[in-house]
């Protein structure tokens, strides 16, 4: 069915390595028996969590203790300590750091009641050594399995604990020693806190669904069904990227793996239909970063914003819509303006998977149906994403290929449970964060720091709460990168009057967005090595795609319509003239609207695009009639279809294989 899913990233292309970009460590590749019993381990893990958290619930601290000791297992056991060790047997001191993880669970299990008690003020010799240990290895599994970013951070809020004393002004604090430290930041307070509750939870659950529906090939069917709809028309192959970023990105948290997973088929699929490199690398990288601002699943950071908030999932996941469809609708018109001031057309049909037959088996889409369905229902995020899994077993049995059976339950649970490694270790680690910004007090500086400058100008406060939550997202995962900002940031813009909501959406916006903004936009460079293009060209390009996104934060802070809060038409007109208003942006970033647009012209579609964007009645009329304005004088100058005048480029890959 599928004629894209085997070709590689270009003829003569060397071996990628996704990890490079996701991985501080080797990912291991097991044989024999200790495959087998860490595929047993996996599908454990994974079925312990799905029967604890539906049918036989345990103590929540208990819990996050054998999630995460049996992640570290899991970890240890399938990251390397460099890049240069044995890739198919492990160590005896991984298997070392293994035994001692799971020595830190029973310790914990065993003095549960004890631990709980004297959590923040008492600490006896035992936890200390415990404390100390378990921090150790949360980083060394972070440094592995999420890269030495997100654990120099963690080192740097760690050493702010004792030099707070030789601090100034809004960084001082009376300094703790180390075996305070320790106990508090290795309790419920820090690494079991919020973070590691999400994780043990809603992500693993989540991750579980991701993985089943991944069995039943959703994910193929997405890339195939969007290039079924929209591969033959100009700049195809780019505008069914962005429509398989929609359906294909909700399946995955993680930008890189969705750049990696749809990027091997769509890259080489623009360079065919005439896409330069870097625009190929970029479409892919804005298209799959976006995956993570979709609904319902979003990524594992808005499990944590609906942990720290108190607001529903359903009610962020709602909430996330105007936005997300904000963000394609700029995304697609780049495309379709790129192509056509390009002379890009589209791949012919008989190149492109047949409508019928895919229609014919959208039953695929059921689990995403029926998840959304129990979210609006009600359903509890645990149960949802169970039924999610059932569906996704009974619709692998109305096909002849990808029947989930027994052996494909086992992977599943497996492909579930490895995923689950890296979130596994990012919360842990931001626990440790957290732990400290709760113990030194730093949030609340920051947050007075925040209303210091919104004295001034709030437009000037939110610029500044964006540039740190890009600056804390470079090189780290995005909900690593929220989970920080929403400790440090988010508190801030509360303070200063802006909703809960409103305030942490902002920042996990601009957390997903470091994945494409240089200097360490690691979507970007995931898509540049696939696209053999530069780095760095790969990523403005992203940054100019996904420019109407950078905005939008600001837009939904000045408008809170924008994230569903207030009267439905009210919302449904916002839309619609910030829908108008992203276009025009495109137009204006692009350089063409039904013809070449002069500087001139291009600054004058600027100004109507902000006029549409700021949602306020009279500047939308103003927007709507300077942008009619420039476009009836385009098409005077140019006529009604310029495109039909630009000539068909070479339609085969080998033609354009040396584009650059």
């Amino acid at each position: 069915m599928t004629p894209f899913t085997q070709i590689p990233g270009g003829p003569n292309s060397p071996p990628f390595d996704p990890n490079q970009f996701e991985f501080q460590g080797s990912l291991r590749t097991l044989d024999g028996v200790t495959a087998k019993v860490f595929i047993a381990l996996g599908a454990g893990f994974t079925a312990f969590h799905i029967i604890v958290l539906n049918f036989y619930p345990i103590d929540s601290i208990l819990l996050r203790a054998i999630h995460l000791a049996w992640g570290s297992v899991l970890g240890f056991g399938y990251f390397g300590l460099t890049n240069r060790v044995d890739r198919q047997t492990i160590p005896w001191f991984d298997w070392a750091l293994a035994v001692l993880a799971v020595g830190c669970a029973v310790y914990i299990a065993i003095f549960l009641s004890e631990l709980q008690f004297r959590a923040g003020a008492l600490y006896t010799t035992g936890d200390f050594i415990v404390g100390l240990v378990g921090i150790t290895l949360v980083l060394e599994l972070t440094r592995r399995a999420a890269g030495v970013a997100l654990v120099v951070v963690c080192a740097a809020f760690l050493l702010y604990a004792f030099v707070g004393p030789l601090m100034p002004g809004v960084l001082y604090h009376k300094g703790y020693d180390i075996a305070f430290l320790v106990t508090y930041v290795f309790s419920d307070q820090g690494v079991f806190g919020q973070t590691l509750e999400v994780s043990s939870t809603f992500i693993v659950m989540f991750t579980a669904f991701a993985a089943f529906l991944g069995k039943s090939k959703a994910g193929d069917y997405f890339n195939d069904l969007a290039m079924s709809l929209v591969g033959w028309a100009r700049g195809g192959p780019a505008k069914g990227t962005v429509i398989s970023g929609i359906l294909f990105g909700t399946i995955s948290g993680s930008s890189v793996a969705n750049v990696v997973a749809s990027g091997s088929i769509t890259i080489p699929l623009m360079r065919r239909s005439g896409y330069d490199r870097a625009t190929a690398g970029a479409v892919e990288a804005t298209s799959s970063t976006g995956g993570q601002l979709t609904p319902p699943i979003m990524g594992a950071g808005a499990f944590i914003m609906a942990e720290i908030t108190g607001i529903p999932y359903a009610d962020i996941a709602l909430a996330a819509v105007i936005p997300c469809l904000l963000f394609y609708v700029a995304c697609y018109a780049h495309c379709d303006l790129h192509a056509v001031r390009n002379g890009l057309r589209g791949l012919p049909r008989s190149e492109l998977p047949a409508l019928k037959p895919l229609l014919r088996q959208s039953f695929l889409l059921a689990p995403i149906v029926i998840l959304i369905w129990a979210f609006l229902n009600g359903w509890s995020g645990f149960r949802a994403a169970a039924l999610g899994m059932i569906a996704c077993v009974v619709v692998s049995w109305l096909t002849r290929t990808h029947r989930i059976g027994p052996r494909a339950l086992i992977g599943a649970l497996d492909r579930a449970a490895r995923d689950c490694i890296q979130l596994v270790a990012i919360c842990a680690a931001a626990g440790i964060i957290v732990g400290v910004i709760a113990l030194t007090g730093i949030g609340g500086r920051f947050s007075s720091l925040v209303l210091a400058i919104a004295g001034e100008s709030k437009l000037l406060a939110l610029t500044f709460a964006m540039l740190v939550s890009l600056i804390l997202g470079m090189g780290m995962p995005t909900t690593a990168a929220y989970a920080v900002a929403a400790a440090v940031i988010a508190p801030g813009l509360i303070r200063l009057g802006v909703p809960p909501l409103v305030a942490h959406m902002f920042v996990f916006y601009y957390s997903v967005l470091s994945a494409i903004t240089p200097p360490v936009a690691v979507a970007s460079f995931a898509a540049a090595g696939l696209a053999r293009a530069d780095p760095w060209r790969t990523s403005w390009i992203a940054v100019r795609l996904g420019l109407a996104t950078i905005i939008v934060p600001f837009m939904f802070f000045y408008s809170p319509l924008l994230l569903g809060q207030g009267p439905l038409l009210e919302i449904v007109q916002v839309f619609m003239s910030a829908a108008v208003g992203v276009v025009f942006l495109a137009m204006a970033t692009e350089g063409w609207l039904n013809g070449p647009l002069p500087w001139i012209l291009r600054a004058v579609m600027l100004l109507a695009a902000f006029s549409l964007i700021v949602s306020d009645d009279v500047a939308d009329v103003v927007g709507l009639v300077i942008g009619g304005a420039v476009f009836a004088w385009q098409r005077y100058r140019h006529g009604a279809d310029p495109g039909a005048k630009i000539p068909t480029p070479a339609s085969t890959y080998e033609a354009n294989a040396t584009r650059t």
